[in-house]
């Protein structure tokens, strides 16, 4: 019973069942003019050395040669166009189960960013994998029938390697399977660890923890090294078994075909044709690192079963949410950054959230906005749990904006109304909120401008970010680390802004100022993924560990 990443092979081997064809079809061709090609070459060879007229066995030694070599050029163009089109439906399949799954998805964005990319790419190339294994498979059995017909002695000595080479392409396989799929996910998970470094680097830099972060983002390295050597010594193994078998096989297989001269069963072109096969023949056991290929490529389908795969949130009746933003985490727990975490954020409190670099501060705002599903415990938004809570409802009722928003649509309007369908009265309200009004109505076609036209620093930047997560009205604003870029006099102005626009709404603010910490109603410090302390920014102040989470300016 074949299982789900066999499945997904199969259906990408079937998307374009007419350019498969095709592929099969110059495969074949160039498989059969690879095994008449040694036959023709003998014939040329024993007209010459008879001194006979040569034209018509050189013409069809041509005739061959050359029809291989099409075969082979039509085919690799062919095999290209059918893996791009694969890789390129793996793509958009994967990305669009990745966006219906939303924040209910258990992939970090890097591990996300490895399948899209290369397990796409690998999983696309099977038909190519498939097909070259297929005709190494003809050619080689081709080759030792003819081997036969030209001499059964030669095909005996031929076949006395044959349980030798299954041995060895037995032993690779089993040996390089585990190690691939080890190597993948590991890959996996270095890339996610590297996607949260980078997008934290002013982070980092502000409280000086680069080589605490730099530890923990190569720690996976060993188990990658571990499997990489697994595979490097399996390749060596089988390189130097082959390197020995090929010539003893060809050396056994010309003392016979010596013997056949001396006794005049063949004749010159006949040793020729036997070198030809031979090699043929031998083509199965050189190709062995194609089974790596094939393992590899299995494993990339396997990492992309798992996510399409996964259950997509149940749609229903999209209803109004009630209450006044509070929100409840119940014993939290995500692995690798958060652990027992109990909070409450009674609605309209104005929450500062702070800690070193790696303490799990995204991780807090993620899970407090449904960004995060916790791994265990349970998250409460006005009493109901948010895995009950459709996308579209939370959204309506939580703004998110980041450190480094990612700014989406084809105008600076765009951008802001992204995905609230609001009007331009309230997209201009939201980013006179987030004081950044100023700034678009002074660029050549306002509100109007192209994305791609519009200069924009990084302060300039988040602003917008804020203004997005305002524009929709929304009952709860988590912040992560978004007004970093902002001097303290313009942060200042965005939240008496705020407070101004949107009274009473819940906001939880990431930060490492220790002004903007002052003026938050309370302070939820976070150390090692667990909370140390939840209280006023004056009451803390009072621990040296609260006072050297912020940087000596902000002090």
């Amino acid at each position: 019973m074949r299982g789900p990443a066999d499945r997904l092979l199969a259906r990408v081997a079937g998307l374009d069942r007419a350019r498969l064809a095709a592929v099969v079809g110059t495969a074949l061709v160039a498989t059969a003019a690879g095994l008449l090609l040694p036959g023709a070459l003998a014939a040329a060879v024993d007209t010459v050395v008879a001194g006979r007229p040569s034209w018509r066995e050189v013409s069809w030694l041509l005739l061959v040669g050359g029809a291989e070599i099409a075969a082979d050029v039509v085919g690799g163009i062919l095999t290209t166009r059918v893996t791009a089109t694969a890789s390129a439906w793996l793509r958009r399949t994967v990305a669009d189960k990745l966006f219906a799954l939303g924040t209910r998805s258990r992939l970090a964005e890097g591990d996300a960013i490895s399948r899209l990319t290369g397990d796409c790419v690998g999983a696309g190339a099977i038909v190519t994998i498939v097909v070259q294994c297929g005709s190494m498979l003809i050619i080689s059995t081709g080759a030792v029938v003819l081997l036969a017909v030209l001499d059964w002695h030669l095909a005996l000595v031929f076949l006395g390697s044959i349980p030798f080479a299954l041995l060895l392409a037995r032993s690779h396989l089993r040996r390089t399977a585990d190690d691939v799929l080890t190597y993948q996910r590991v890959s996996g998970e270095l890339a996610a660890r590297m996607v949260d470094a980078v997008a934290g680097l002013r982070t980092i830099a502000a409280s000086g923890t680069a080589d605490r972060e730099a530890e923990r983002v190569l720690r996976p390295l060993p188990k990658l090294r571990l499997a990489g050597q697994g595979l490097w010594r399996t390749q060596a193994r089988m390189v130097w078994r082959a390197g020995l078998l090929t010539p003893a096989v060809e050396l056994s297989v010309l003392a016979a075909a010596g013997f056949g001269v001396l006794e005049g069963r063949l004749s010159v072109g006949d040793v020729v044709a036997t070198l030809g096969y031979v090699a043929l023949g031998l083509g199965l056991v050189t190709q062995i690192p194609l089974l790596t290929t094939l393992s590899r490529a299995r494993g990339c389908a396997e990492r992309l079963a798992e996510v399409l795969d996964e259950p997509e949130p149940v749609p229903g009746k999209l209803s109004l949410l009630r209450g006044d933003g509070t929100i409840e985490l119940r014993h939290v727990g995500v692995a690798g950054a958060l652990a027992e975490i109990d909070l409450r954020i009674d609605g309209g409190t104005f929450v500062a959230v702070v800690g070193r670099s790696g303490s799990g501060k995204s991780a807090l705002t993620g899970v407090l906005g449904g960004l995060l599903t916790p791994d265990e415990g349970q998250v409460l938004l006005d009493g109901r749990p948010l895995e009950q809570i459709r996308r579209e409802e939370l959204r309506a009722v939580v703004g998110y904006a980041f450190e480094r928003p990612a700014l989406l649509g084809a105008t600076v309007a765009d951008a802001v109304g992204y995905g609230s369908w609001a009007g331009e009265s309230a997209v201009r309200s939201a980013c006179r909120t987030a004081q950044v009004d100023e700034v678009v109505v002074r660029l050549p076609d306002g509100y109007r401008t192209p994305l791609t036209e519009t200069p924009l620093s990084g302060g300039e930047a988040q602003r917008l970010g804020l203004a997005r997560a305002i524009v929709h009205n929304p009952r709860v604003l988590i912040f992560d680390d978004a007004t970093a870029s902002l001097d303290t006099v313009t942060e200042a102005a965005v939240e008496r802004a705020l407070s101004d626009a949107l009274p009473g709404r819940t906001r939880v603010v990431v930060t490492h100022r220790a002004g903007t910490a002052a003026r938050a109603d309370l302070v939820v410090w976070l150390e090692d993924g667990r909370i140390r302390a939840v209280a006023p920014h004056a009451a803390l102040w009072q621990e040296p560990g609260y006072r050297g989470v912020f940087t000596e300016d902000d002090e």
